[in-house]
């Protein structure tokens, strides 16, 4: 009886070395697509949480502005170039708000400056209010009132709208003398500063952080109530 001869088929060392690199090639190629579409979405995360937290601090300035309370204790609105201080309507009282450029805390962002607020407690005393200008003039960045707001910045600006242009917030030139009552024998009150009609604020980002260039924000005042 004659032999059968039976012959096993298979793949060659060759042929499984080949299949090996062609599949490690395509995984590496899938996971740079995967790690692309990761980079990209934290990406895109982090620049719609910073556009939402910008959103959010200029709401809260547009609603500072646009707030003010003119009282016969302190001023009203002031800006000597490095912080702004005013007084707000509160469902409370009246709050004494500060807004300032400080030097980063945050060593990443060394050599830069962070945009913070300081807001005081409503009151209902000329007492208060005073102690509360006071208090807003020796602000330390350690304050437990103070919030920073957005970080990153170079500079910022502020310009007053009056007399139909804008001009340099620093400007003393807007000054009312109210003029003492006829009769009265009362001596006229002191000079009282006239509130601007509108602010504009002019952001400068150093860049790095997602935003660079300048953000620039006008606000209307309203009318303001007795």
């Amino acid at each position: 009886m004659g032999r059968t001869a039976f012959r096993v088929n298979g793949f060659t060392l060759v042929e499984v070395l080949v299949a090996l690199v062609i599949m490690s090639t395509l995984a590496l190629m899938a996971w740079q697509g995967v790690d692309g579409i990761v980079r990209t979405r934290d990406a895109s995360q982090t620049r719609l949480e910073r556009t939402l937290r910008i959103t959010t601090v200029l709401a809260q300035w547009e609603l500072d502005l646009t707030s003010l309370h003119e009282t016969d204790v302190v001023p009203a609105l002031t800006f000597d170039g490095a912080r702004l201080r005013l007084t707000r309507r509160t469902a409370d009282g009246v709050q004494l708000v500060s807004w300032a450029l400080m030097p980063s805390t945050n060593e990443a962002e060394a050599g830069t400056s962070q945009w913070v607020r300081w807001a005081g407690p409503s009151v209902t005393t000329s007492a208060a209010l005073q102690e509360s200008w006071l208090r807003s003039q020796l602000l330390q960045d350690n304050d437990p009132a103070m919030v920073k707001t957005l970080s990153g910045l170079t500079q910022w600006q502020l310009y007053c709208f009056r007399g139909n242009a804008w001009t340099n917030c620093q400007s003393s030139g807007d000054v009312a003398q109210v003029a003492a009552t006829p009769g009265s024998g009362v001596a006229p009150p002191p000079a009282k500063t006239v509130l601007p009609s509108g602010m504009r604020l002019v952001l400068t980002f150093a860049g790095g952080g997602g935003f660079d260039g300048t953000l620039t924000r006008d606000v209307a005042f309203g009318p303001q109530l007795p």
